[in-house]
Parts: C-alpha cells; structure tokens; sequence
C-alpha cells in the first residue's frame, strides 16, 4: 500500500497484509513451544513437520523460527523457494543454499560434496544446518526420498541436517502412503495449526494494530465482529480488514467502524422480480 495512505493513520506498516514485519508477527504460546522443540533439536537433527489448512499461520510459523534460528551464532538456515522442483532443480537450490558447487547430472559427487560440507559445520558448530520447506505437499515422492537419504548418515543412527517440512492436509496425507511412510516415521517434532477461537483471533488482531502505530484504528465493536466471522482463519481476518482499510482510504474515514463493516460486506438486495399473470 502507497506509504502516503499510512501516514493519516499513524501506521509505520499495514497490519493486514502478508508483507508485515516478522517482529510483528503474532506468536501463540504453541508455536513459541514447537520454536523452542526446533532450538533444542539442532544439536541432534532430524524432521519436524507443520501442518494445517490454509490460512491458520503455517508459513507466519516459519518465518518465526527463521528469525529466532537466526538469532543464534553459528546456525545456518535454507529456505528452499521451489518445492515442487524436479530432482536436479533441488540439488541445484540445495547447492545455492550451502555454497556448494554441485554437479546434478553427477549425483553420488553432489551429495558427497553437500553432505561433507554439512558434516564440517556440525564438527565447527556443534549444530545442524536447518532446511525450511514451505508448501511441501507440492514436493515430489523422489525429491522426498533423496532429502531423506541425505540428512542419513552412519546407517541411520545419526541425522545431518534438521529439516522443517509445511504444508496442508495435502502433506498429511501423503505422509501415510507407503513410499513417504519412512519419512512420516523421522518426523520428531510436529505442529498442528487449527481453527483458532475469537479470542485469540482478537488477541492477534490488538497486536498486529499496536505492532503497527495505531491501537484504535479499529473500533472495539468492529474488532469483535470481524474476529466472529472470520471462521478461525487468520488469513480471512487480514483479508477482510484489509478490504475495510482499503475502503475507508479511499473514503479519507478517521476510523473503521462497523458501519464500514455493513457497507462493504453487507450483500446487495436482489431486484424484485416482477410475477407474471396468468
């Protein structure tokens, strides 16, 4: 949004849109839990998986474990950008990630190379590199399987990389097909993002809005009505807070309301049909 429609407000950032601050991001007590699980796991390896509908935080979640790992001396995080790329594009990305030239059309000398290259952090370290995949459930079944293999070593009884796998219930649900169940079965972490109550919807909401400048820049009664029809989904409530705010932009509002609220989301009446006689 145009930085000149934030300034009536008083707002340093929209604090409805998906390009917020990680600072400001919301942190239930759960999520600060399973960041905790992923510190302590670091020094051991192995898989942790986020799972949820759309819209309940996952990747929010991520974000807030890529900034808390970045927080630590020595950790080296990956984001891998392309999960749905083939075998080859992986090793390419993974090679990006970690500084190591890899060679895809050769590929017993590129997991060699990357996974002495991960074996040398952990000697300097005493920690293992993590790798956050988002929307994992568009990864393909050999793109699994060679993840899998190469966070493997000494006969897998020692893990060389902590990977962090989100997606849908699309995920879920390959994890219980027989060619990922000896994935599903290294997963040491997990996380489920539900439907969340109004409460902790509002709870959001009052600090996104502070996080922002403006802690009334919403009234209490719209607060409470957008966080009641949201249906527990944290992204439906940014999205129609953000269609509000955009709104009352335009119109140069003070305040955001609930008679805002009925204009923009109150459906048209249909024209009366006119009945014919017989």
């Amino acid at each position: 949004m145009n930085r000149n429609l934030l300034v009536p407000y008083g707002l340093k950032f929209n604090p409805f849109c998906a390009q917020i601050p990680v600072q400001a991001l919301w942190s239930s007590p759960v999520i600060g839990q399973f960041c905790w699980r992923i510190e302590q796991q670091l020094g051991e390896g192995g898989f942790a998986l986020i799972s949820g509908v759309s819209g309940s935080g996952k990747s929010a979640t991520l974000r807030l474990l890529q900034s808390r790992l970045a927080n630590q001396r020595e950790v080296t995080v990956g984001v891998l950008s392309r999960p749905q790329a083939s075998l080859a594009d992986f090793y390419r990305e993974l090679g990006e990630l970690f500084g190591v030239p890899l060679r895809p059309h050769n590929r017993w000398a590129s997991a060699k190379a990357l996974r002495d290259r991960w074996l040398q952090h952990i000697d300097t370290a005493l920690s293992r590199p993590v790798l956050l995949v988002d929307e994992a459930q568009e990864m393909a079944p050999t793109v699994f399987a060679e993840l899998r293999l190469l966070a493997s070593a000494e006969l897998d009884s020692r893990s060389i990389l902590t990977a962090v796998l989100a997606g849908d219930d699309r995920l879920c649900a390959r994890l219980e097909t027989p060619e990922l169940l000896p994935l599903a079965s290294r997963i040491r972490a997990r996380l489920r993002t539900e439907a969340l109550p109004a409460a902790d919807l509002l709870t959001c909401l009052q600090h996104l809005l502070e996080a922002a400048g403006n802690a009334r820049l919403l009234t209490a009664g719209l607060q409470q009505t957008l966080c009641e029809h949201a249906a527990g989904n944290l992204r439906l409530l940014m999205n129609m807070a953000n269609e509000l705010f955009a709104t009352a932009c335009s119109q140069s509002l003070a305040t955001l309301d609930e008679k805002l609220y009925l204009q923009v989301f109150t459906p048209a009446p249909k024209p009366a049909q006119r009945r014919l006689r017989p």
